[in-house]
């Protein structure tokens, strides 16, 4: 039997299925002063490499770098975020390739989400991941076969 892991909120089973993990997530994991957001994506992503089941995208990849270099309260010297991007480049990773933009395209119109957003659906989607751990969407929204889980929420 598939051991059930706490997931903050909410019962999850990392053991199976795909988690695609949204930038917000990884840049709280590595921003000691993002408070209780760090110490859950701690948590949430320790699972995930225990359990190889996290899925990103270039486009988190890109927007973490630039997220831990110039964004976050106490920026990292690129060399170290760097060393951060090349150990999750060994996670499963979606190329937003022509059709993915270009699929995130109708699923702006179609769903009204900014183009962003909905090039981060149209990853998780092409992965055929069952989960996206995010904040910037609405927790427990269902878009196509996709259900949107905010790690955040108690």
């Amino acid at each position: 039997m598939a051991q059930r892991e706490r997931f903050p909120g909410r019962e999850m089973n990392y053991t199976k299925g795909r988690f695609f993990v949204d930038t917000n997530l990884l840049v709280y994991a590595y921003d000691s002063s993002a408070g209780k957001k760090w110490k859950t994506s701690l948590e949430v992503l320790s699972l995930l490499w225990a359990h190889r089941t996290g899925v990103l995208s270039t486009q988190v990849i890109q927007e973490l770098f630039v997220g831990l270099t110039q964004k976050v309260k106490n920026p990292i010297l690129p060399e170290a975020a760097k060393e951060i991007v090349s150990d999750l480049l060994r996670w499963s990773l979606v190329v937003n390739d022509g059709g993915n933009i270009v699929r995130a395209i109708d699923l702006q119109i179609k769903y009204h989400f900014s183009f962003w957003d909905s090039l981060i659906l149209q990853a998780a989607m092409t992965s055929k991941s069952e989960f996206l751990l995010s904040e910037d969407f609405q927790d427990g929204q269902v878009i196509e076969s996709l259900t949107i889980i905010n790690p955040f929420l108690e």
